[in-house]
């Protein structure tokens, strides 16, 4: 525990070094997992709260008292979905209830902060569009007309879309998260299960009648700036890669019933990611899986 202790101080330091803050932010939750996990509630308190104080000391020392009360900020945000997966772990719960619980625990912490910062005068929509004024900005004229939108309507639709931006942040910080820990608490002894295998990946058919409400609404909702075009701009994306990775599940759920080699579903995430008309074409293939009692058939079949 005294290694994670010193991994957890560092990677917390790390996230002053620009080129290494884009990696290791994405571990932050990991050492702290593992302490909590393995060592009891007294014991986990007095290294996470060490390891916070030597961090605070020693950028306080080296650069100013704020910036390492802004670390500090930043552990103590991410301490609550430590322990929604820590207790899920120590439950031996299904690896889908963890992540769930950690996606869902971080989603409300960012909701909230966005409030509380907006009621207190800090205004982040402002900072954020702020952000994507400048970013428009550096590209040259000629890359700007090719995008073919303006940059007002760049600005509205990215604001609009702040909920599908934390909530994908929240499932990928959680999954990393989650993979890794228990990639390491299974080596130190524990009992972690584990996600099911890809090919058994399977989404609840109710997400099939949530796609075709959205798909009605999409062909209502005109006004840019109403609610329901705001929901549907944030629903579709998120349901149409689900339905991409249910895809993806069926082309090895395919290839293991077949007998095949790994090369149909290898394929079929490559199109995914570097040919983007695959994406809806893999979309429709897992609407049909989720809809149809298609893997039956083939099994069936033999």
């Amino acid at each position: 525990m005294l290694v994670w202790s010193i991994v957890y101080i560092v990677t917390l330091l790390s996230l002053f070094l620009p080129p290494v803050m884009l990696l290791t932010m994405f571990f932050l939750l990991v050492p702290v997992l593992v302490m909590y996990v393995r060592l009891g509630t007294k014991a986990f308190l007095i290294h996470y709260l060490a390891c916070l104080a030597i961090v605070y000391v020693l950028v306080s020392a080296l650069l100013a008292g704020w910036v390492g009360a802004l670390l500090v900020a930043i552990s103590l945000f991410l301490l609550p979905p430590v322990f929604q997966m820590g207790n899920l772990y120590k439950k031996r719960a299904p690896a889908r209830n963890v992540m769930t619980a950690g996606a869902v625990t971080l989603l409300l912490e960012l909701l909230v902060s966005l409030v509380v910062a907006q009621l207190f005068g800090l205004n982040p929509i402002s900072k954020f569009k702020s952000m994507i004024i400048e970013s428009f900005n550096m590209y040259s004229p000629q890359m700007r007309s090719l995008i073919g939108i303006d940059i007002d309507t760049v600005v509205q639709l990215s604001v609009q879309m702040l909920p599908l931006y934390m909530i994908v942040f929240s499932i990928l910080y959680a999954a990393i998260s989650h993979t890794l820990a228990r990639r390491f608490l299974v080596r130190a002894g524990e009992s972690i299960p584990s996600f099911r295998q890809v090919k058994d990946w399977m989404l609840p058919k109710s997400f099939i009648w949530i796609y075709v409400i959205a798909l009605v609404l999409e062909m209502f909702a005109k006004d840019t700036k109403s609610t329901v075009f705001t929901l549907v701009l944030n629903l579709l994306p998120l349901l149409s890669t689900a339905f991409a990775i249910q895809a993806i599940s069926f082309l090895f759920f395919v290839a293991h019933a077949k007998g095949w080699n790994k090369t149909l579903p290898i394929i079929g995430i490559v199109l995914l990611i570097v040919f983007p008309p695959a994406f809806f074409l893999l979309s429709l293939l897992g609407v049909f899986d989720v809809a149809f009692p298609v893997r039956e058939r083939i099994k069936t079949k033999g």
